[in-house]
């Protein structure tokens, strides 16, 4: 999963945020079991297993992937409010599957004693200048819960179908929020605009209850520094605009956070209402993200 996103860089947003929020406590929880579960299901795994989302990579890429991720972060909270730490200044790759199991572990532990203790509300740096406490330790305890989460599925599927284990319906529900509200969301930067679609989405999680209003829109604007155009589709996640929503998407929490990441077929969701006004949403959240 990249450091940071492929997408459009967005700045000042106002957004709705989701009431899917956990504790700091409970994602600092979850970081700490689901990189210890990631860890447990690829010790006794095929080194040279191909991970279903991410083709091009086997087990040991999946291992070194997320310690990189997991040092980086762990340098960047310990640098706090500055950063970002020097991706230079990161271990080396270990030369054996054995060197790389220890290295995750090692970097678990490390993001696990930096963020243990500390104010959720404490300025932190981060790349998520679009989202609302974006530059604090609560948005990194957040996203971080989520990458362990997810790639704890990754090592799951790439150990075998009877290694799969049920995702934590609270976190996945969070997680099916945060991907719509930072990871594919967000308000225009100045050298661009958003253009409202016609439709609302709403997406009904039915085993925690949650119900989150998305708009799918386009996005227009060119990046003055990089000369890139990024005219293309996007989202907002939005309040209850007080009318009908054009489509409904639902499915428990599980079954859409998987499904989103790419780590499942959407087959499990049921859409009801304008097909088209679903399609629009699943175009803006339909790049990958590893």
């Amino acid at each position: 999963m990249r450091t940071r996103p492929v997408r459009v860089p967005v700045y000042g947003a106002v957004m709705t945020l989701s009431d899917t929020r956990l504790a700091p406590g409970a994602y600092l929880d979850h970081i700490r079991t689901e990189s210890a579960r990631f860890r447990e299901v690829l010790a006794d795994c095929d080194p040279a297993a191909r991970v279903p989302a991410c083709p091009d990579w086997d087990a040991g890429d999946l291992l070194w992937h997320l310690s990189g991720v997991q040092w980086f972060w762990a340098a960047t909270m310990s640098m706090r409010p500055g950063g970002p730490a020097d991706p230079e200044q990161a271990p080396a790759r270990a030369d054996s599957y054995a060197g790389l199991l220890e290295q995750c572990a090692t970097a678990s532990a490390g993001l696990v004693d930096v963020l243990t203790g500390l104010d959720a509300d404490e300025p932190a740096w981060s790349w998520a200048d679009h989202v609302p406490g974006g530059q604090s330790v609560g948005f990194t305890l957040r996203r971080q819960a989520h990458e362990a989460l997810i790639h704890r599925l990754d090592a799951e599927q790439t150990a075998g179908a009877d290694r799969v284990t049920p995702l934590d319906p609270a976190l996945a529900a969070d997680g099916v929020a945060e991907l719509l509200e930072v990871m594919y969301g967000g308000e225009a930067p100045p050298w661009g605009r958003i253009e409202p679609g016609a439709h609302h989405v709403r997406v009904d999680l039915r085993d925690t209850g949650h119900s989150l209003w998305v708009q799918p829109c386009t996005f227009l604007g060119t990046d003055p520094e990089s000369g890139k155009t990024h005219d293309g589709p996007h989202v907002l996640v939005v309040g209850d605009p007080g009318h009908e929503p054009s489509a409904v998407v639902s499915a428990d929490a599980a079954e859409l956070d998987a499904a989103w990441w790419k780590r499942r077929s959407d087959d499990v969701l049921h859409v009801s209402g304008d097909r088209s006004a679903y399609l629009e949403l699943w175009t803006a959240i339909s790049p990958p993200l590893d």
